[in-house]
């Protein structure tokens, strides 16, 4: 019965109510410096908290 329910949901409708990302989003997704950036800050988080369990 779930099959016939989700054959109904059409994404990006008035009906689909997750959040779909905007044009500033997208840029950020496909900037290459933004991503390196991310990258850097992500590792850096990581770093700390392995350095708080040992």
């Amino acid at each position: 019965m779930s099959k016939k329910v989700e054959s109904n949901i059409k994404a990006y409708s008035n009906n689909f109510t997750t959040m779909t990302p905007g044009p500033f989003a997208l840029a950020l997704r496909k900037n290459l410096i933004w991503q390196f950036i991310r990258f850097i800050v992500i590792n850096i988080k990581m770093i700390i908290v392995v350095n708080k369990s040992h």
